[in-house]
């Protein structure tokens, strides 16, 4: 095997433990969102997103870019939080195609009720992940990282 070809191998082995842990964590926070707060992880996550708003909205590409769903899916996304009252959808008063997205009082109240089971979920996730040797790398790696400052 060459240098080159081991770099490949490394790359593919870091992709590996990340998408494991990433499946670990994820499968956590759908079972606990949808058990306490009837929400999916995708559904948290727009409304984690609308809720760091401060009043503004989001428009629909913003929304799917933050969700990682392609236009279809946070259209239906979309469609599934707004038959629920958790957000509604505005126009764009500049630019009459666009739409935005925001939290409606539902929408802040079931953030804020689901907030710390995710929260809580994802710290025990993270710990139990420490305890597999091939993931805990990765973990001290994640809890190094410094915060992003606020805009």
């Amino acid at each position: 095997m060459s240098i080159e070809d081991d770099a490949v191998e490394v790359r593919a082995q870091g992709w590996r433990t990340l998408a494991a842990l990433h499946g670990r964590i994820e499968a956590d926070l759908e079972r606990a969102l949808n058990a306490e707060a009837d929400l999916s992880v995708v559904e948290y996550t727009v409304l984690e997103a609308l809720s760091r708003q401060d009043g503004w909205h989001m428009r629909m590409q913003q929304l799917g870019r933050a969700a990682a769903l392609s236009s279809s899916a946070t259209t239906r996304l979309v469609n599934r939080l707004e038959d629920r009252g958790l957000l509604t959808r505005v126009l764009c008063l500049d630019d009459r195609r666009g739409v935005y997205t925001e939290l409606t009082a539902a929408g802040h109240k079931i953030f804020d009720q689901a907030r710390p089971v995710h929260d809580h979920t994802l710290e025990q996730a993270l710990a139990e992940a420490t305890d597999a040797p091939e993931l805990a790398p990765l973990v001290d790696a994640l809890h190094a990282l410094s915060p992003v400052p606020s805009a």
